[in-house]
């Protein structure tokens, strides 16, 4: 999978996560969010997450080559795995309790958030491997 945004986008990406995870305490903390308004700011909350995430799952790194590009396929699936595994266990709960009311729509999201600390880590494993190939 290659990448397409430039450079600057990671730091951006995370800014964003950050203003999604902080933005609903914040406004919360004002006084701004009513039993009106609560499932906006939810999603906007997991709009902005989702954006950012995609952000740093696309951007260059800045020694952008093929073992990273390779390292970002294995992320894919990886990520693909552990939220398999994270829905699987939501599932069995959800049956071990019998809870018949709640329904998670929040996959997407879990594997976006699972697939960037996977790139992270295939990122960070080349830099060390090529760190100590010299």
């Amino acid at each position: 999978m290659k990448a397409l945004l430039p450079v600057y986008c990671r730091p951006l990406g995370y800014l964003m996560i950050a203003l999604g995870m902080f933005m609903p305490i914040s406004m919360a903390l004002m006084g701004k969010v009513t039993d009106f308004n609560l499932v906006f700011y939810k999603e906007c909350s997991r709009l902005f997450m989702v954006m950012g995430c995609l952000m740093i799952i696309f951007a260059f790194s800045k020694e952008e080559n093929r073992e990273i590009e390779e390292g970002r396929n294995r992320a894919v699936r990886n990520a693909m795995f552990i939220t398999v595994l994270i829905l699987f266990f939501n599932m069995v709960y959800r049956v071990y309790t019998r809870d018949l009311t709640s329904a998670d729509s929040s996959t997407f999201l879990i594997f976006l958030i699972a697939n960037v600390l996977c790139v992270e880590y295939e990122i960070n494993r080349v830099k060390i491997r090529n760190l100590f190939k010299r």
